[in-house]
């Protein structure tokens, strides 16, 4: 088998060790990435975002449900939305914050269902015996 010649050895270790020492050296640039405004989620005024609360409010099932049951439609809404005063849709976006923003509790029944049903597999698959008492 034959060896290297040691200037050869010497000369590629030099080189390495010059290569992984620039390698490491080289300062690594970062930023922010400038985000780029969208048609439907542009928001240019105060109003603008308070509407924008309040429509995602509306959209929720109970509040279209019960704005329904008092008469409302709507059409009804979106005119009385926009000949609303500034102080009026922001009182509107203020009371709204706390309505939940969409869905009911069926995925968090069918999560616990799915977790229950794994914990009843697993203990199978170690032979224990599940006792509901």
């Amino acid at each position: 088998m034959t060896t290297f010649p040691v200037r050869l050895r010497f000369a590629v270790a030099l080189l390495m060790a010059a290569w992984l020492s620039l390698v490491n050296v080289v300062p690594a640039a970062a930023g922010l990435v400038a985000s780029r405004l969208t048609g439907t989620t542009a928001v240019d005024s105060p109003r603008a975002a308070d509407l924008l609360v309040v429509q995602r409010a509306l959209e929720n099932r109970l509040v279209a449900q019960k704005l329904r049951d008092y008469g409302v439609t709507p059409a009804d809404v979106r005119v009385r939305l926009a000949t609303a005063s500034d102080e009026d849709v922001h009182t509107l976006a203020s009371a709204s914050a706390g309505l939940p923003s969409g869905g009911d509790a069926l995925g968090a029944v069918i999560s616990l269902l799915i977790i229950v049903l794994l914990v009843i597999l697993i203990m199978k698959i170690m032979d224990k015996k599940i006792i509901v008492r």
